[in-house]
């Protein structure tokens, strides 16, 4: 395997590095590390790995952070060195820049300021996830990371309740079992889902059933590294005015009016603003 080292046009050069297995990146990323004038990455003690595994020199290059916490004064700095002439490759901890990553605030200051912006394809979590999940890839809706907060999860999976596509989620080992559960019981726990952890590393884990079947299963998950969680597309259903009522009557014995509406849309797939005027009337009458 031939590295080509070559000048590289100015400008910031996305690299997609190995989710997992180091061998997992491809040879035209390589060339661009080699090249450029600079790199940034979200973890520069992992860039540093990468490159020695792949024998790649610094050869006196400036290996700088760039992550969450760079702010726009870092994003400005990298910004100023790349209108300079400078080749930037940027790089994240894992997987494709831009996507649920740090990245993408440098790249859209790179395309707000007229530089070149070329990607450098390859792995990523929420694609090699898909292909391995059983569920439909036809069309898939990436979601990322769900907030931490119980109400504001909760508020969001019953958006996602009617969406027609596969839904692709990243979670924490400390969050997913909460996750789940929530998932379970917005979106439904007869809706098929998967669980992938550790893609393409050597204690690679793949999880296939409903979120119910799941969810019973979770004291057998190893709760280690990184998660993609899956869940596929709902089937239409009919729900009668009667069953409505039926299950807002008993969230509203543990809930308020707003926190039950939400609830029940999100389970039942309709419109928040006519279960809530459905609750309300509930409410007044208990």
């Amino acid at each position: 395997m031939k590295i080509e080292t070559k000048p590289l046009s100015p400008g910031l050069y996305l690299v997609s590095t190995p989710i997992g297995s180091a061998r997992d990146i491809t040879l035209r990323a390589l060339d661009v590390l080699a090249s450029a004038d600079l790199i940034a990455a979200e973890d520069t003690r992992t860039a540093r790995k990468l490159m020695e595994i792949h024998g790649l020199p610094l050869a006196g290059r400036p290996v700088m952070a760039h992550h969450d916490h760079s702010g726009d004064t870092g994003v400005q700095g990298l910004i100023a060195l790349m209108r300079e002439g400078k080749s930037l490759a940027y790089v994240s901890e894992a997987g494709t820049p831009m996507i649920a990553d740090p990245g993408f605030e440098l790249g859209r200051a790179a395309i707000a300021e007229g530089l070149s912006v070329t990607a450098v394809p390859g792995a990523s979590a929420a694609v090699t996830a898909l292909t391995v999940s059983g569920l439909p890839t036809d069309r898939f809706h990436f979601v990322g990371f769900l907030p931490a907060s119980n109400a504001q999860r909760e508020s969001e999976l019953a958006e996602l309740r009617n969406v027609a596509a596969t839904l692709v989620f990243y979670e924490s080992p400390k969050r997913v079992d909460e996750m789940l559960r929530c998932a379970a019981e917005i979106l439904g726990g007869n809706r098929p889902a998967a669980i992938c952890r550790e893609l393409t590393k050597k204690f690679e884990e793949v999880r296939r059933g409903t979120l119910e079947t799941l969810v019973a299963d979770l004291d057998n998950l190893k709760h280690k590294g990184e998660f993609v969680v899956l869940v596929g597309r709902a089937e239409e259903e009919t729900v009668s005015e009667a069953d409505v009522t039926t299950a807002l009557e008993e969230a509203l014995l543990t809930m308020r009016v707003k926190d039950a509406a939400t609830a029940v849309a999100g389970a039942m797939g309709l419109p928040r603003r006519q279960v809530y005027q459905v609750a309300l009337s509930l409410s007044k009458k208990q």
